[in-house]
């Protein structure tokens, strides 16, 4: 955390915050809670045969980033929320448990944007654009900095490139043990 990180807050809490976007952030993040949206598109598009290999691409990303971010990282790095260094801010939602960085809401929902542009489904800009309004929500509600959101990002990006990886890999793994069989 670093004071212009602070100031980025306080300048969101001071000139952003009304009554009706008050609750329409509260709406969009818990869209982003437990990564519920993005599970449910993903096993949407595990229903359709055509976009089958996507929704197994989103639903994995979602894993592996989940114990990334919320498992690994968050107990690695500790960090408190700004909700916790500035208690005057009154919270619309309650207190997320665990450490702040990185956002787990924002790592979930762009590991599920880039596993939708790397599935090369249409569908990602819209994603995009509501990856960007939960990441924006939770800093809008005091409960990540900046740079948890920045970290989510990154988070979510990465684990989604490496479960592309290790799927091409076990596609390649059972491609040949199939040749072999025949």
């Amino acid at each position: 955390m670093t004071g212009f990180e602070t100031v980025i807050l306080d300048w969101i809490q001071q000139n952003l915050r009304t009554p009706m976007l008050d609750s329409v952030m509260v709406w969009i993040t818990r869209l982003g809670n437990g990564g519920a949206c993005w599970i449910i598109l993903g096993l949407i598009l595990l229903a359709s045969k055509r976009h089958r290999k996507a929704g197994v691409c989103v639903l994995a990303s979602v894993l592996v980033t989940t114990v990334t971010a919320n498992l690994v990282l968050k107990s690695l790095v500790g960090a408190p929320r700004p909700c916790d260094i500035n208690e005057a801010i009154q919270l619309l939602i309650p207190r997320p448990s665990g450490s702040s960085f990185p956002s787990g809401h924002t790592a979930v929902s762009f590991a599920a944007v880039t596993a939708l542009w790397l599935e090369k489904e249409r569908i990602w800009y819209a994603a995009l654009v509501l990856a960007v309004l939960i990441a924006f929500s939770r800093m809008y509600l005091y409960v990540h900095f900046p740079g948890d959101v920045l970290g989510g990002i990154l988070t979510g990006v990465l684990c989604a490139f490496l479960t592309a990886w290790l799927f091409k890999q076990i596609r390649g793994w059972y491609g040949k043990k199939r040749a072999s069989a025949v």
